[in-house]
């Protein structure tokens, strides 16, 4: 039985959205966002990237197929992290009574198990285009239990001491100690900022030693685990306020290591060779978003979910190239270094949910990795 009791969603200019609670009841603040999605609402509440945002889905039902009995283990098989990393989601339709084989609970019973807020009832829609004439912008929800009424003045309070822009997200994401996952292969070190862990499993699967450190690793212990290719992983929030991985992916440029990016580990690769980023106006949140090779002109459908981009005048600076950008606004969506075995995405080529299009820059990256001892 659905619970009937208010929610309200509020943002930092004034705007007030009235729903009902499901999930935990509890008030949170975050940056309001929202994904085009379809599908995939398991591994996008999941995806560490949405911590500290309050995910709006503006596909209308949703929790239609529940949510997943995942494996336990050290990496779950349908998860994106170890739990929800979203701070709330806000959808128009909830579905109380799912059918899928896959099915272990319900949507509502998943938010209540990890302590998450939800409101349905709201008029995503009106939201979506409100967040897309002004951009994303500081909100709070608050579920209630029956009976209760919201405390909007005191909301709006705590929206106004709220800062998300210097907040050292990935830190709160990032492993706190250094993970071995054995493989017969050369060895990789991933710099986790707050990986998806379809991306722990593409590398896996391609037969490397994978070893996972912390966001604030130094260069000196990244090269202490003797590797073979270091990849930097996607990540939330604002990539400036990482220092420390940027300090570390400005030494790996001096060496000859190959080197991946994907999303937040892109943008820390422009700003470790000299490039600039900046904030979207609302970002790109989607399994639908295209994007075009500039060395082909083929375009590919890909999973994206991030809120800054690499400034593309900036890249003249740098040893870097473009070579793909965003088919819809033109923003830098890859780059590479001409000299050496280095590259970045803006995108998710391990997808989860969305295309698997281009997962074959894994490959690429591995070729370079296994190429590395005798180049």
């Amino acid at each position: 039985m659905l619970n009937r009791a208010k929610g309200v969603l509020v943002l930092e200019d004034g705007t007030v959205f009235y729903g009902r609670s499901f999930g935990a009841s509890k008030r949170v603040l975050g940056e309001v966002v929202f994904s085009t999605s379809m599908v995939g609402y398991p591994e996008s509440l999941t995806d560490p990237s949405y911590n500290g945002q309050i995910l709006t889905l503006t596909y209308p039902i949703v929790g239609n197929y529940g949510v997943p009995a995942c494996s336990a283990g050290q990496i779950p098989d349908c998860f994106e992290s170890d739990g929800i990393k979203a701070e709330g989601l806000i959808i128009h339709d909830l579905c109380d009574e799912p059918s899928h084989w896959t099915s272990g609970r319900t949507l509502d019973e998943w938010l209540k198990d990890e302590g998450i807020p939800g409101i349905y009832g709201i008029d995503t829609r009106k939201l979506t285009k409100r967040l897309r004439e002004r951009g994303v912008m500081k909100g709070a929800i608050q579920t209630l239990a029956e009976g209760e009424e919201p405390d909007i003045e005191g909301i709006f309070a705590e929206l106004a001491k709220f800062d998300i822009e210097t907040k050292n997200l990935v830190e709160e994401v990032s492993v706190k100690r250094a993970l071995v996952y054995e493989g017969p292969g050369p060895t990789v070190v991933l710099v986790d900022c707050g990986v998806k862990l379809n991306i722990v499993r593409n590398l896996l699967r391609r037969g490397v030693r994978l070893v996972r450190v912390p966001f604030n690793t130094g260069l000196e212990e990244v090269l202490s685990y003797d590797p073979d290719g270091v990849f930097l992983s996607n990540g939330p929030g604002n990539p400036k306020v990482c220092a420390e991985t940027i300090k570390c992916a400005r030494g790996l440029l001096e060496t000859d290591l190959p080197v991946m990016g994907i999303c937040l580990g892109n943008q820390i690769l422009a700003l470790a060779s000299g490039g600039e980023t900046y904030k979207l106006k609302y970002g790109h949140r989607a399994q639908n978003q295209p994007v075009i090779d500039l060395k082909t002109g083929k375009g590919y459908i890909t999973t994206q979910n991030h809120g800054y981009a690499v400034d593309e005048e900036s890249i003249a600076r740098t040893p870097f190239k473009t070579c793909f950008i965003n088919a819809n606004d033109r923003t830098v969506e890859g780059i590479y270094h001409p000299e050496k075995e280095v590259f970045a995405v803006q995108w998710h080529p391990e997808a989860s949910p969305g295309p698997y299009d281009t997962e074959f820059l894994f490959d690429k990256f591995i070729e370079a990795v296994r190429g590395y001892r005798s180049a």
